[in-house]
């Protein structure tokens, strides 16, 4: 089939609405069709001739699932690039917002169907707009175009430049809860991208802050699912999750509440909480998507780096073997593991039997560790006065010395 190319002899709208029309009616005979063709024209015409570009953009429109069906990518993108541009003709922000949402509307019908062309219209579309909400609603259609039509990773670079986007779109937290729950979305769907999720989703609960209890309750599904994706991820051991209002609600859920006290083991408890809760909680981490393994390894890891965060820095090798619930020998093994999932730094001092740790991890950062922060700049800021102290003290010792000489 031959891509429509404008001519000077005819408005590239128009050229759309023939070609359009007699597609659609190209099976009802030449009479018919002819009259039909001709009748949708002059209707276009009038249109165009009266500024009436949301019923323009309509009339284009009615055709549209023909011409989705039966042309080529090439010439799909290149009708609906036609279609798309009609919406520059319009002074009205009302208008452009209409046309924005019904273009939108008719692309993301049927999004299994040459979903990757359908995208490219939509962003098409997005450039074309120059009102920010338009663009915020149209860049949100291609985000659940691309998670229903399964071609999530066209739009996986663009949320590189969601801070710049929120910028320029100023939109309201609603608004700003529904983005963030979709990417998240969309980045669920690639496995490697579980963090960057996980993000997305805090984001999403932390937009709750401040609400009341009847709007913090719609946050309850994606609060379980947040913590559910943190206790899964296999190398991902610190959140704030305790902290927002969202999460803490479950706390005193009827249902939820076990969720809640998985999170707390996971982020505040170490092996020994996690086997018990595990033991009265089975059916509930199955029905979570967890497994028992994958969970008592996360905790093996989060328990050592609780041990390491002993003011002392020394933590015996007997004292990890009892916590972790492992033998002798395997001590080090999982040392090592730690140390290579960074969350730890230490030495192993194998004739006593100690690792020395000088940096764990901390798997929440609240006021105790505020606090204990707080507590060991104070103490540096006293030895580093006291050196400074002690040069000084020195100085005039140093100084006669050299005269002497």
């Amino acid at each position: 089939m031959t891509t429509i190319v404008p001519t000077s002899e005819e408005i590239p709208a128009l050229a759309v609405v023939r070609y359009a029309s007699e597609l659609a009616w190209a099976d009802a005979g030449a009479e018919v069709a002819d009259e039909e063709v001709r009748r949708l024209y002059e209707e276009a015409k009038q249109c165009m001739d009266n500024a009436r570009w949301f019923d323009l953009v309509s009339l284009m429109l009615t055709s549209a699932d023909v011409i989705l069906s039966k042309v080529s990518d090439k010439d799909l993108e290149c009708i609906f690039t036609v279609i798309c541009n009609v919406v520059t003709n319009s002074e009205s922000l009302e208008e452009v917002r209409q046309i924005a949402e019904l273009i939108s509307g008719k692309v993301t019908q049927q999004p299994s169907d040459k979903p990757a062309s359908r995208l490219k219209i939509l962003f098409t579309l997005y450039n074309l707009l120059e009102d920010p909400y338009s663009r915020f609603s149209v860049y949100l259609s291609a985000l659940n175009l691309a998670i229903n039509g399964k071609v999530t990773e066209h739009v996986l670079p663009s949320f590189k430049q969601i801070d710049s986007f929120l910028k320029e779109w100023i939109i309201g937290v609603s608004d700003q809860r529904q983005l963030f729950l979709t990417i998240s979305n969309v980045l669920k769907e690639h496995k490697s991208l579980a963090k960057e999720s996980f993000k997305f989703l805090t984001k999403y609960l932390a937009t709750f802050s401040g609400e009341d209890a009847q709007v913090l309750s719609q946050a309850k599904d994606e609060a379980v699912r947040t913590i559910v994706e943190f206790v899964k991820t296999p190398d991902m051991f610190q959140c704030d999750l305790l902290d927002l209002p969202a999460v803490a609600q479950l706390e005193k859920d009827a249902k939820h509440a076990p969720a809640y006290q998985l999170l707390k083991v996971f982020l505040t408890q170490r092996l020994d909480a996690y086997l018990e809760f595990a033991a009265a909680n089975s059916a509930l981490l199955q029905s979570y998507g967890l497994v028992h393994e994958d969970c008592i390894t996360k905790m093996r890891l989060i328990s050592l780096v609780d041990l390491g965060s002993d003011e002392s820095g020394r933590v015996p090798y007997s004292l990890i073997r009892d916590t972790l619930e492992i033998s002798e020998d395997e001590v080090e093994p999982w040392v090592v593991k730690a140390i290579t999932a960074k969350l730890l730094d230490c030495k192993m001092d194998q004739m006593n039997e100690v690792v020395i740790v000088t940096r764990s991890t901390q798997r929440v950062f609240g006021k105790e560790q505020w606090h204990t922060l707080k507590t060991k700049l104070a103490s540096w800021r006293g030895n580093i006065a006291h050196v400074i102290s002690t040069v000084q003290a020195n100085r005039p010792v140093e100084d006669g010395v050299q005269a002497a000489r």
